[in-house]
């Protein structure tokens, strides 16, 4: 697609053009020809003056030819539409951008679109390193010498700083601990009769596994403190535990997680994306559960989920994982030497999910 500017920029060459040949047109009439030609326009203009109409503003076009044409007349009588000094402040404007074009030097060329855009990318994985870091980086690994400053240009704006920033980003933090990282939220379910439950879910980052899960109709601190002794047995590696600034997370819970031996990391105001990973597997429970099946009671909400739970921990594969199974019920299947075909005497099981809304497929021996 072309530019507005670059349009604008044709536009303006073409009428210049155009004033050119109608110049050279009427060079070739004659005196008596032209200066008739010209006490018609005047005549014209005068009914134009005289009406007090607001001329319309010149556009670039007529402003160069204005200028151009005033090389070859005594143009301060004829002016009419602009002024005197108008006319001399475009002769200069033109003049002084003439001038740049003309005296700028050649300078150093333009580094080239793919290293710019290896610098932007590097700057944006690394949220630590700085611009001499990235030129090491770029002299050292690959050979090519850019400068620091150079560098910068380069960098998104609000980057780190020359020495690179002094604490890590908070997706960082939580993906270097994801192993000792538990997540938890609340989400809400409506029943066939219109009864709204309140589920709360205990994610496990470094595995992506459902640690706990619980429904009721009326969360309160002491239910939820109640939850975190169930979800945590001190056999896990578990250190932290990602909650948003909910009410329902009072001081008392806090306290309780802290006996646990966990550290509380609240997330900071309407900032949901803090807690990706729950956020996200409450949309895979809505999209994969809860959205098929409308649940008619609390007891058939429950089923439903502990169905759907026991899959996605055990049955369903994550992207994230490599991809792979939370808790993997038996070692992976070798792939085979033909990847389109099965292992010679074996067939297919299917175990149904949900009713069929989902399927877990196995090998096993032929018969």
């Amino acid at each position: 697609m072309i530019q507005p500017r670059f349009r604008s920029l044709v536009r303006t060459v073409l009428k210049v053009v155009a004033d050119v040949v109608r110049l050279t047109s009427l060079a070739a009439c004659s005196h008596a020809h032209l200066a008739a030609e010209n006490l018609f326009l005047r005549k014209q203009l005068a009914l134009y003056l005289e009406r007090q109409v607001r001329p319309r503003r010149a556009d670039d076009a007529t402003r160069i030819t204005l200028v151009a044409l005033s090389r070859l007349v005594a143009w301060r009588h004829l002016l009419t539409v602009v002024k005197p000094e108008t006319l001399i402040r475009w002769h200069r404007k033109g003049f002084r951008l003439f001038w740049r074009l003309k005296s700028k030097p050649p300078g150093r060329p333009r580094v080239p679109a793919e290293l710019r855009q290896l610098i932007a990318n590097m700057a944006l994985a690394n949220h630590t390193w700085g611009e001499e870091r990235i030129a090491a980086e770029l002299l050292l690994k690959l050979g090519i010498r850019v400068s620091p400053r150079t560098v910068r240009q380069y960098m998104q704006r609000g980057g780190a700083p020359r020495t690179g920033v002094r604490s890590q980003t908070w997706s960082t933090f939580v993906r270097n601990h994801a192993r000792s990282v538990l997540a938890c939220d609340f989400f809400a379910t409506v029943t066939a009769t219109f009864r709204v439950f309140r589920v709360f879910v205990v994610l496990e980052v470094g595995t992506r596994r459902i640690l706990h899960w619980n429904v009721t109709d009326h969360p309160t601190a002491e239910w939820s403190a109640q939850q975190f002794r169930m979800a945590v047995s001190g056999e896990q590696p578990s250190r932290w535990v990602i909650h948003d600034r909910d009410s329902i997370y009072t001081e008392g819970v806090d306290r309780t997680i802290g006996t646990l031996g966990l550290t509380v990391l609240k997330t900071p105001v309407r900032v949901p994306q803090a807690n990706a990973y729950c956020e996200r597997l409450i949309g895979t429970i809505r999209r994969e559960c809860l959205d098929w099946v409308i649940p008619i009671t609390e007891q058939h909400l429950r089923r439903l989920l502990h169905e759907w739970v026991a899959h996605y921990n055990r049955g369903r594969p994550h992207a994230s994982l490599g991809p792979g199974i939370p808790e993997p019920a038996s070692a992976p299947i070798p792939e085979q030497a033909d990847r389109h075909r099965l292992a010679v005497g074996h067939r297919i099981l299917a175990r149904l999910i949900l009713g069929g809304l989902h399927h877990e497929y196995r090998l096993e021996l032929a018969a």
